[in-house]
């Protein structure tokens, strides 16, 4: 099997870089940034699937149907509002300013500190957020397949790291979009591959199945108890706000939508790239529960296993060796579409936000140079996280790198929240990155208390709105009137 998943991984790295040799051919700094504003918006509609599903995801998605069932569908429905957020309201608003970081609308609102503030929390949330996604595929790969090659996974996080380096070097988004399309087909395959094997396994029609699926008790939907996490209306305003935040103000995903041709384009691609989306989790939801069946009805023991560890489990160890190899390049091209984009919208960010290349460095030579050093920098700094990652290993470590990066969208969402739904500017802007601060810290420790506080109440998804409201409240105060306000719509 060592042999095959070998040859399945050579051959997917090689196609990696044939598409990056054929879409950077001419490549300027325009075509890093932007992709030359020419992507295909259905090329980047159904790439983006792959960069919205992380490898942590692939695993957990299916894994946790475990614990929490059908619950999931409640973030997926608050996908689709989210995304209607951002189709009717954020893109109108991008593609009007034709601004090549995002979060240079800040700095057209309120002022340059605004706007470095709101790239440094991307900057940060997305480094040590996507770095840890990129490890946990790693840890995986780590542990099933290439530890048995006597691999150490110092040097396997290095490969990995070079070789997204390497093929997002000189083509940057123009690239990304067209290897996030093949990373997507990899991903669906091995989700559909399983499911048909599993399937076959069981020796049920589909009809039987959802009836073994919904006495087994994982079917349930919708938990319509309060107190509870999952409760199904913080999931739908959860992942609609996470959508808005994750998605629309994110650097990474905005910057592949801005690489296409114009407004309509755009909004074809978004529209187009929910639908997908939505099945796509419908169908990992439907593997989770299909797993579960596979494995009482083969007497396998998943008592006390991670929910994370219940896929890699089933494929490489009960599922045959043509299921384990297309599951080792699934969740590798999950890992790299997570990263990859990354690299490219951290370059972005960093050269106009924090730099202003357009305007500090004369001529294409230079800016590129300048480019070229950025991107490398960002390639070690991923590499050195997930080296202390691996050194340091600990799922308490992992849930607080997690929780920090989730939090500190929240700022990012009141930032432009303020600068769209209001019509004041900041007194003091040298307060803006004390408040940015501020919020994250607030909210964890009204989550760390709030079954004391708040009669057993737990929160969940609904802190990151929480956030962005005391973010927008702090900054209020913070205010005075101004009648040059640019609007968001």
């Amino acid at each position: 099997m060592s042999f095959i998943i070998l040859c399945f991984f050579i051959s997917y790295i090689l196609l990696l870089f044939v598409i990056s040799w054929a879409t950077s051919r001419g490549s300027k700094n325009t075509t890093y940034f932007t992709g030359n504003r020419k992507s295909p918006w259905f090329v980047v509609a159904y790439g983006m699937i792959g960069s919205s599903l992380s490898g942590v995801t692939f695993m957990s998605v299916p894994g946790d149907v475990a614990t929490t069932q059908f619950s999931y569908f409640g973030v997926v429905l608050g996908y689709i509002l989210g995304y209607l957020v951002i189709i009717t309201v954020l893109l109108p608003l991008y593609y009007r300013l034709r601004q090549t970081s995002i979060y240079e609308y800040l700095g057209s609102r309120f002022g340059q500190v605004e706007q470095k503030t709101g790239a440094l929390l991307f900057i940060i949330s997305r480094l040590a957020g996507s770095a840890l996604r990129m490890y946990l595929v790693i840890f995986v790969l780590q542990r099933f397949v290439f530890n048995a090659w006597g691999i150490p996974v110092w040097l396997t996080a290095s490969f990995m790291i070079v070789v997204i380096s390497l093929y997002t070097f000189r083509g940057g988004v123009k690239t990304v979009v067209w290897t996030d399309t093949l990373q997507t087909t990899f991903m669906i395959l091995a989700l559909i591959l399983t499911i048909v094997v599993i399937f076959n396994d069981l020796n049920f029609n589909l009809s039987q199945t959802w009836y073994a699926m919904n006495e087994a008790g994982y079917t349930r939907f919708f938990n319509t108890d309060w107190h509870e996490h999952d409760y199904f209306l913080k999931q739908v305003f959860g992942g609609m706000f996470i959508t808005i935040a994750m998605t629309g103000l994110d650097q990474d995903m905005m910057q592949k939508n801005l690489s296409c041709k114009n407004l309509r384009e755009a909004r074809f691609n978004m529209m187009s790239f929910t639908g997908i989306l939505v099945i796509v989790n419908s169908l990992f939801l439907f593997l989770g529960a299909l797993m579960l069946l596979y494995a009482r009805q083969n007497g396998i023991m998943l008592t006390g296993m991670p929910t994370d560890g219940i896929y890699p489990e089933l494929a490489f160890n009960h599922l045959g060796i043509f299921v384990g190899g297309t599951f080792v390049i699934g969740l590798i091209a999950a890992g790299f579409s997570s990263a990859d984009g990354t690299f490219t919208a951290l370059t972005t960010s960093v050269c106009y936000d924090l730099f202003h290349i357009e305007t500090r460095f004369h001529g294409e030579r230079p800016r590129t140079l300048f480019r070229y050093l950025v991107h490398l920098i960002i390639s070690v700094l991923f590499l050195f996280i997930i080296i202390v990652c691996a050194h340091y290993h600990d799922d308490a470590l992992i849930r607080i790198i997690f929780t920090v990066a989730s939090y500190t969208y929240g700022p990012i969402l009141g930032l432009f929240a303020f600068g769209g739904f209001s019509r004041r500017k900041t007194r003091y802007p040298v307060l803006v990155p004390v408040i940015a601060l501020l919020s994250p810290l607030f909210c964890f420790i009204l989550s760390s208390f709030s079954k004391s506080l708040l009669h057993g109440y737990e929160f969940g998804f609904e802190l990151l709105i929480i956030n962005g409201l005391f973010t927008f409240f702090m900054l209020w105060l913070n205010s005075i009137k101004d009648p040059n306000k640019q609007s968001i719509s």
